[in-house]
């Protein structure tokens, strides 16, 4: 298994994206975030094939720091039901991945 992941999640606005990676880094659940967007969405939703533009919010964490992260996602995301998804990072430079590790440590805030 692999020792770290990308968890990705969307949102309607720049800002509730913002919001959320604030309090994910902040709370040492993930060592950093990206947004990326506006991005382009195709979905169905309640019966219906919808479009819309969302914000793309990227995680980095350990994989032993992932039910923790999603817990929060969900409790703290503006939708009742948004995609909460981690893919493993199989490679990555050693300093980095040395990093993500220690910023996330054992979830106590120094």
């Amino acid at each position: 298994m692999a020792d770290h992941v990308q968890v990705s999640t969307a949102t309607q606005t720049r800002e509730q994206a913002v919001a959320l990676a604030r309090s994910a880094v902040a709370g040492r659940l993930a060592a950093g975030a990206q947004i990326v967007g506006p991005v382009a969405s195709v979905f169905w939703h309640e019966g219906e094939l919808g479009t819309s533009e969302e914000w793309q919010l990227l995680l980095k964490t350990r994989t032993d720091r992932y039910a923790e992260l999603e817990a929060h996602l969900l409790a703290e995301h503006p939708w009742s039901n948004p995609e909460v998804t981690a893919v493993p990072i199989t490679a990555g430079s050693e300093t980095y991945l040395g990093w993500v590790s220690a910023t996330v440590g054992s979830g106590e805030i120094d």
